[in-house]
C-alpha cells in the first residue's frame, strides 16, 4: 500500500519548517507520496520539495498568518474572505482523503504549527502527527520552577498544567492523532504526563542555519571572514514582514547610531539579514540618510581563487549558494570605524558570523540564539513583534534574549556583555540548550516512515 503523506502548515516559517522535512522524507530509499495545504498565505516554500503536489486555495491575508496578536487584524482577515478560503480548503482537504483512499493508499497527516493545522488533521479524519512549533512548556516554567505569570492566560495555564490549551491537549489525545513532536524535551515531558504520546526528536527550526561542510570549515579555520582581536561583529534581524520590517529597520539604526557613539575606537562590523521578500531601497535610502557612505559594487569570483581576493576586513566575502563569491551591498560609517554589509541570501552565514544579535524578528531570532549566542530585543509596533510577542519570546529563549525598551539601552547592554565572559558562557549553554542540534529535520523524517499507523 502506498503511503501518501498530506502537510498542513499555517504560515510561513511553518511551511519552511515542513518543507525541510518533506526533503528528507523524498531521500527515504522508498519515498512517500507527498502533498501540501498551505493554510495561511501562499505556500512559495514548498516550491523547495521536487515531486510535491498542493491542494487546496491559497490566498495571501492581512494578517501574514498573526491574527492571534490582534482582534482587528483578525477582522481585516475576516473581511478578506478568510472563512472563505477556510471552508474552501476543508473542502478540499476532505475531498483529497476520500479520493486517495478510494484508491487504496495510506493517507495519514503532518500537521505542522498552531492549533490551526490541529484542528483542520482533526477534521480530516486520517490519521495524523502534530508537529508543534509555536508553544514550548518555558513560556510558563523552566526544569525547576514555575514562572511569574504575567497574564491571565498564563495563570490558567499554569493552572491546567501545560502550555497547551486542555483544548488542544484534547486534539493531542485523540485515536487518530499517533504523535505529538515538541520542539524541547521539558514540553515533551510534560505531556506525557498528561497522557499524550509526546516525543522530542529535535528541532527542524536550527536546521535553517545549516552550512554546507565546505563553509563550515572555513569560519571554524577563520579563513572564511578573517575578525582583526578588537572588532565586534552584530547581526541585525528586521523580520521579514512588510512593511513592519522597514519600521523595525529604522528602530535598529537608532541603536546603530548608539553603538557608533559609545564605542568610536572599536572596529564594528554590522550585517544585515534582509529577507528576499523584501525591497532592499528603503535599507539603502535609512542607512544613506544617517549618514553611512555606500561602496562601489565589486565583482565576484571563483572559490579557488578565495586567499588572492584583492579584500581586508572590511571587504568580508561570501558565498553563494552556486559556489561562487560575491561582496553584497556595502556601506561605510562616517567615521570609518564601522562597516554594514546587507545582503537578501546568506541569513546562514551572517547568523554564524554574528558575536550577538540586535533582533526584532521571530523563529531567525530564536535560530541565533539557538547558536549559543545573545540576542537584544527591541518591542516594536507589530503586528507581530508587539512587547507581548517580546515578553513570551523572552520566557521561551530565558537569559539568550535581552530585553530593552529603547534604542538608546542597547550600548550598555553591548558593553556588559563584552565586560562578562561568564554570562556570556551561561548565555551560550542555554541558547543551544532550549534549541537543540541541527538534522532534526531527518529524525523527523525517520520517525515518520518508522511510525505504526495502522
Amino acid at each position: 500500500m502506498t503511503l501518501k503523506i498530506l502537510c498542513l502548515s499555517n504560515g510561513h516559517g511553518e511551511d519552511a519548517i515542513a518543507s525541510q522535512i518533506l526533503q528528507e522524507l523524498e531521500k527515504c530509499p522508498l519515498p512517500p507520496d507527498l502533498a501540501a495545504l498551505p493554510i495561511v498565505g501562499e505556500g512559495q516554500a514548498y516550491s523547495t520539495v521536487a515531486g510535491l503536489s498542493i491542494i487546496g486555495p491559497r490566498r495571501k491575508m492581512p494578517s501574514g498568518g498573526f491574527i492571534y496578536m490582534d482582534g482587528k487584524v483578525l477582522w481585516r482577515d475576516v473581511q478578506g474572505g478568510l472563512l472563505r478560503v477556510i471552508f474552501a480548503q476543508l473542502k478540499a482537504l476532505k475531498y483529497w482523503i476520500s479520493y486517495e483512499t478510494n484508491l487504496d493508499h495510506q493517507v495519514v497527516i503532518l500537521a505542522v504549527g498552531d492549533i490551526v493545522p490541529l484542528l483542520f488533521a482533526c477534521f480530516s479524519g486520517a490519521p495524523y502527527v502534530f508537529l508543534g512549533t509555536a508553544k514550548s512548556e518555558y513560556i510558563i516554567q523552566d526544569e525547576t520552577k514555575q514562572l511569574p505569570p504575567k497574564s491571565l492566560v498564563q495563570k490558567f495555564l499554569l493552572w491546567s498544567g501545560s502550555v497547551y490549551f486542555p483544548w488542544e491537549r484534547w486534539l493531542m489525545s485523540r485515536e487518530k492523532c499517533r504523535a505529538v513532536l515538541t520542539r524541547d524535551d521539558l514540553t515533551a515531558k510534560i505531556l506525557r504526563k498528561k497522557f499524550i504520546r509526546a516525543y522530542c526528536v529535535g528541532n527542524p527550526m536550527m536546521d535553517g542555519v545549516e552550512l554546507d561542510s565546505t563553509m563550515q570549515s572555513m569560519y571554524d579555520s577563520g579563513a572564511y571572514m578573517p575578525k582583526m582581536p578588537d572588532q565586534l561583529t552584530i547581526t541585525l534581524l528586521p523580520g521579514s514582514r512588510s512593511p513592519e520590517a522597514y519600521a523595525n529597520w529604522e528602530i535598529i539604526i537608532q541603536a546603530v547610531t548608539g553603538l557608533l557613539e559609545t564605542f568610536p575606537q572599536k572596529k564594528l562590523l554590522f550585517l544585515g539579514a534582509i529577507a528576499p521578500n523584501l525591497d532592499l531601497e528603503p535599507f539603502n535610502t535609512l542607512l544613506k540618510s544617517c549618514y553611512w557612505r555606500d561602496e562601489p559594487e565589486m565583482k565576484s569570483y571563483h572559490q579557488r581563487s578565495i586567499l588572492q581576493l584583492p579584500t581586508d576586513d572590511f571587504q568580508p566575502a561570501f558565498f553563494s549558494r552556486k559556489g561562487s563569491i560575491y561582496f553584497p551591498e556595502k556601506f561605510i560609517s562616517q567615521n570609518r570605524n564601522a562597516s554594514m554589509i546587507l545582503n537578501q541570501q546568506a541569513f546562514p552565514e551572517f547568523v554564524h558570523q554574528g558575536d550577538l544579535a540586535i533582533a526584532m524578528a521571530g523563529t531567525a531570532t530564536e535560530q541565533f540564539v539557538g547558536l549559543g549566542k545573545p540576542a537584544i530585543a527591541i518591542p516594536g509596533n507589530g503586528p507581530q513583534f508587539t512587547p507581548a510577542f517580546v515578553e513570551t519570546q523572552s520566557r521561551l529563549l530565558g537569559i539568550s534574549l535581552i530585553v530593552v525598551k529603547h534604542p538608546r539601552e542597547v550600548p550598555g547592554v553591548v558593553k556588559s556583555l563584552l565586560e562578562n565572559s561568564e554570562q556570556r558562557q551561561l548565555i551560550a549553554q542555554n541558547g543551544i540548550g532550549r534549541m537543540g542540534k541541527s538534522g532534526a529535520a531527518q529524525r523527523i523524517a525517520d520517525f515518520l516512515i518508522h511510525l505504526n499507523w495502522a
